[in-house]
């Protein structure tokens, strides 16, 4: 090969060296985006296929969301396998945030937790008192479905049953059945079985399956469900996207946020209810 040729191959092999790493740089410049660990109430409610568009939208960045129970997302957080958190088990956030795992716990919106059963209400639960319900439920053989699954709905039920005077429901009550599941599928389970089961009200308005089923206590203020916003301490986890989490953390809190949670309703009933402390 003559001097020219070698030269020209040369030239040609840098170019296309160049242009390579060139289109790796856009592509991972372009590649912005968070892991988000959120609950199953949130997802099943449809809230985020009309909150996250509005937030990429603002700031570019794209949120895949990985529905888990609040136990298991806060255990995401603990493993480094996730930048954000959106769940609603206030104790255990600010455990999760004590820890050193998180660098702040904001408080976003709230709902309520609601008791769903049979609209003939066999245990004759009907009323605004949750643990007086319970407790009627509690003296029956009816079936009621437990999540069972260390989320924040699940861990809602346990303190509810407690104060009812079931301190561990599991063996002691012949109709409490655990099934390990979402919300969703916790209440596909009770509509096929005419079972009474407790969901948050956002998962029950969006909930399409109900045959049989009714809310039947609710309004009580001991049912009161508050969602927090936690972004991962990448002290613990230094790959985390600290930078677009905590975009996402202070976009949710703020005016923009806020007011696409509240334009999120179903037949007209909004879902979710704004107490944000930016």
């Amino acid at each position: 090969m003559n001097l020219v040729k070698l030269r020209r191959s040369v030239l040609g092999l840098s170019l296309a060296l160049a242009l390579l790493l060139t289109t790796g740089v856009v592509a991972h410049a372009q590649e912005r985006f968070i892991v988000m660990a959120s609950t199953t109430s949130t997802e099943q409610s449809g809230l985020f296929p009309h909150l996250l568009p509005a937030f990429k939208a603002a700031t570019g960045i794209d949120v895949r969301v990985v529905a888990v129970g609040t136990g298991q997302a806060l255990d995401m957080g603990r493993r480094g396998d996730a930048d954000v958190l959106f769940v609603h088990d206030k104790a255990a956030e600010e455990k999760f945030v004590a820890e050193g795992f998180g660098l702040k716990r904001s408080e976003v919106m709230f709902n309520d937790f609601v008791l769903i059963g049979p609209k003939t209400d066999p245990a004759n639960v009907r009323g605004k008192d949750i643990v007086a319900g319970l407790t009627r439920l509690g003296a029956t053989a009816q079936p009621f479905v437990s999540r069972a699954d260390k989320s924040g709905t699940h861990a809602a039920e346990l303190r509810y049953w407690k104060l009812a005077g079931f301190e561990t429901p599991v063996g002691k009550l012949s109709g409490y059945k655990e099934c390990g599941c979402g919300m969703g599928p916790a209440l596909n389970i009770a509509s096929a079985t005419d079972a009474y089961v407790l969901a948050d009200r956002g998962t029950w308005l969006a909930f399409k399956n109900r045959a049989n089923l009714a809310v039947l206590v609710e309004g009580d203020t001991r049912l009161f469900n508050q969602y927090g916003v936690i972004v991962v301490n990448p002290a613990k986890h230094p790959h985390t996207k600290t930078a677009l989490a905590q975009a996402f953390a202070d976009w949710v809190v703020s005016a923009p946020g806020q007011a696409s949670i509240a334009a999120y309703k179903i037949g007209g009933e909004q879902l979710f209810f704004l107490n944000a402390r930016p």
